[in-house]
C-alpha cells in the first residue's frame, strides 16, 4: 500500500484528499513575473575566457564566442562592464566592449537572427552602421584623419586607464577615422565601421587617403 506523506517545518504527516485541491487553489491564482524580452548582440570578436579573461577568478562564469556569432543578452550591463547573455546552449558573462548590439525590433526577424545564429563578418569584424567616409555624421569643424592600426589592440589587457569602457579595440590593419585631435593622453576619438571609442595614437600610422 503506497501512502504520501507531506514533510512540514514541524511534523510530517499522511496526505489527505483535500490537500492536492488545496495546493491546486492556491497556485492557481499565481502569475509568473513577465521577464524583458532579451537583446540581440553580435560578437565582433574572438573570445576564449580561458585564455583572454581579465578576471582569471571568474573566466569559468563567462560566456566564449566567435566573431559573428548572436548573443541574446537579458537586462543592462553590469558595473563591470558585463552584460549576462547566451549563445549556443550555454550562458554567462559578456564582455560589453567585444560585442555590438543588432538594431532591431522586427520580432520575426530577431526570431530569425536567433535562430540563424550567426551574421557573417568579415576579416576586420561586422558593419552595422554607415561607414564614416559619409561625413555627414561628423561635424564641419572636425578634422578627420585616416589611419591605419599596426598592432592588435584589446582595452581589456592593454589599456593604461581604468574606464577602458570607453575605449574601441582593434585588429592589426583596420582602417579607423580618428576624429578631431590627439588628447593629452596620447588617444583620439576613433571610429570604425560605426563603433567610436578611444584610440591609442601609438597603435596607429597616418594612412593617405588616395
Amino acid at each position: 500500500m503506497e501512502l504520501d506523506v507531506l514533510i512540514y517545518p514541524d511534523e510530517v504527516r499522511a496526505a489527505t484528499p483535500e490537500d492536492p485541491r488545496q495546493w491546486e487553489a492556491e497556485t492557481a491564482g499565481r502569475t509568473s513575473v513577465p521577464t524583458a524580452e532579451p537583446r540581440l548582440f553580435v560578437a565582433l570578436y574572438p573570445y576564449n575566457p580561458a585564455a583572454m579573461s581579465p578576471n582569471p577568478d571568474t573566466a569559468a562564469e563567462e560566456l566564449p564566442f566567435v566573431p559573428g556569432q548572436i548573443i541574446k543578452v537579458f537586462g543592462d550591463k553590469d558595473p563591470d562592464g558585463f552584460y549576462h547573455g547566451e549563445s549556443g546552449g550555454l550562458s554567462g558573462f559578456v564582455a560589453s566592449n567585444l560585442v555590438a548590439e543588432v538594431p532591431v525590433d522586427d520580432r520575426n526577424l530577431k526570431q530569425l537572427l536567433m535562430q540563424q545564429g550567426f551574421i557573417p563578418v568579415d576579416q576586420s569584424g561586422i558593419s552595422l552602421s554607415p561607414d564614416v567616409s559619409d561625413t555627414s555624421s561628423v561635424p564641419e569643424d572636425v578634422i578627420v584623419r585616416r589611419m591605419v592600426a599596426l598592432f592588435d589592440y584589446d582595452p581589456w589587457e592593454s589599456s593604461p586607464n581604468v574606464d577602458s569602457e570607453a575605449e574601441l579595440g582593434f585588429r592589426s590593419g583596420d582602417i579607423i577615422y580618428a576624429l578631431g585631435d590627439m588628447d593629452p593622453d596620447g588617444f583620439y576619438y576613433g571610429d570604425l565601421q560605426g563603433r567610436r571609442g578611444l584610440v591609442p595614437s601609438n597603435f596607429l600610422e597616418p594612412l593617405p587617403w588616395d
